[in-house]
């Protein structure tokens, strides 16, 4: 393995200088324990590999939640500009527009203690889940066609929610830069019936609770108090996702063989953004962006429906935030003292901005963006807000969750499911899952320490702590 030189900024912060044919230097935000740790050399490799990459600006950072991924470490952020740069299906991920929802409910701890399981099988049966999951929901190519385009708000206009959701969600739920035309009928085909529908893997629904306030205005802003009771989703753009990105890569390997000749890594394959082919794609991932917000935005009205079944029809159940952390964005940013537009590709990393960003929503502009990093099963989640320094430092981009320090693989074998569900137990935490397996790949051994990662990024500054949630109920596949 090649050597990499890594060398202490500030007590999270490590530079890998530019060297050989990197182009900026890579910038990772760790911890001493971990920037040493062996498990974590392939992912400071790819940190290298990226910043040798057409048109990369500023740096190749790497968040605390760091690990190997496809071509780009999972928490790794690189910006390309938009000229002489490129774009990359493996720094987007294969799951486009992966993110978070968390919806406030005027429920109180004392009203759901005791209906906290019947409460997590009202979800179970109200929210297809599980790999192959299909919805309620059959659309034709024409209709799906739509939903590319307008991303949650078709699912408003279809009866899904409500119009101030779409105030609450990170673009309001659609990229603008859609096009239909750029989907392949496979990718279709796989997405015509999986709307509305939370998949496997990590992806789950959490009941949860406020645990520690960290900043009083700010939680009693988002409406929040120590006793408050919250739904947060985590699923993005299910099979048709995967799909746009298998067809792209598929695509750049075939067709740009000259272009993608010397890459450090296979996996990097990438096309000019400015290209056709690069064109393509990011519409194409604008449509798969869409698809998923559109997800989120159909699961939030089942969540709405378990809820009021489980207590009554006057519970309010708002929409605080919806994030995506598998994305790239095409973004005005201050480089080396010079505005430009760049191509921020953001793979398992959460877009932060500061207070006063025009972006942000009009409800939070005062306060920053909302940020949501979820932890594992049966760890804390976070809401935090960005700020002015992520957008000087990081593109704008904080950390996305927990990451893994195990595979998948390496949990099925060092643990089990009885262990794993009586540890869930110990904490009181209700786990309704449709696989025994998916609940062993996702326990929370398998997982870096989610408090430690969200104190990275607080103290470093790229956002700022609001809240810590514990889950009372979790939903997975």
């Amino acid at each position: 393995m090649m050597e990499i030189k890594v060398e202490r900024v500030d007590k999270y912060i490590w530079r890998i200088p530019k060297d050989g044919k990197m182009k900026v230097d890579g910038i990772v935000f760790l911890d001493a324990e971990s920037i040493n740790d062996p498990q974590f050399r392939e992912a400071l490799k790819q940190v290298v590999n990226v910043a040798t990459l057409q048109g990369i600006v500023k740096a190749s950072f790497a968040m605390p939640d760091m690990h190997w991924g496809y071509g780009f470490p999972i928490g790794g952020v690189a910006a390309f500009d938009e000229y002489d740069g490129i774009i990359s299906p493996g720094g987007v991920g294969f799951d486009i527009n992966c993110g978070v929802r968390l919806l406030r409910t005027d429920l109180k701890y004392d009203d759901v203690k005791d209906k906290v399981e019947r409460l997590a099988r009202s979800i179970f049966k109200h929210v297809p889940v599980g790999v192959g999951a299909r919805g309620s929901i059959k659309l034709s190519h024409d209709e799906l066609k739509k939903v590319c385009e307008n991303g949650a708000r078709w699912a408003v206009e279809k009866g899904y929610g409500e119009e101030e959701d779409l105030d609450r969600i990170e673009d309001n739920g659609c990229l603008k830069d859609a096009d239909p035309s750029t989907i392949s009928f496979k990718a279709f085909e796989r997405g015509k019936d999986e709307l509305g529908t939370l998949g496997a893997g990590n992806h789950f629904i959490e009941v949860q609770k406020v645990d520690r306030i960290y900043d009083e205005k700010l939680a009693e802003f988002f409406g929040l108090d120590e006793d408050s009771i919250l739904l947060m989703i985590h699923t993005g753009s299910r099979g048709f996702g995967h799909q746009v990105a298998t067809d792209y890569i598929q695509r750049m390997r075939k067709e740009l063989p000259d272009h993608n000749r010397n890459l450090p890594d296979n996996q990097l394959i990438n096309a000019p953004f400015r290209s056709e082919l690069g064109q393509m794609y990011y519409k194409a991932m604008c449509c798969a962006a869409n698809y998923a917000w559109a997800n989120r935005q159909i699961i939030t009205h089942l969540l709405r429906k378990a809820v009021k079944e489980v207590f009554s029809d006057d519970v309010k159940v708002e929409l605080i935030y919806d994030v995506a952390h598998n994305i790239a964005k095409y973004e005005e940013h201050t480089v080396d003292g010079k505005k430009m537009r760049i191509v921020v590709h953001r793979k398992g990393a959460t877009r932060a901005f500061g207070p006063g960003n025009p972006l942000i929503p009009d409800v939070y502009r005062k306060v920053g963006q909302p940020v949501l990093i979820p932890g594992d099963m049966g760890t804390a989640s976070y809401l935090l807000v960005g700020t002015k320094k992520a957008e000087e430092m990081t593109f704008g981009t904080t950390a996305h969750g927990a990451g893994r320090v195990k595979g998948r693989r390496e949990a099925l074998r060092t643990l089990n499911y009885t262990s794993v569900m009586e540890e869930l137990k110990k904490k009181g935490i209700v786990a309704v899952g449709k696989s025994k397996r998916t609940l062993v790949e996702e326990a929370p051994q398998a997982y870096k320490d989610v408090d430690r990662v969200v104190e990275i990024v607080d103290a470093v500054g790229i956002s700022k702590r609001v809240v810590r949630l514990i889950p009372l109920a979790v939903v997975k596949g």
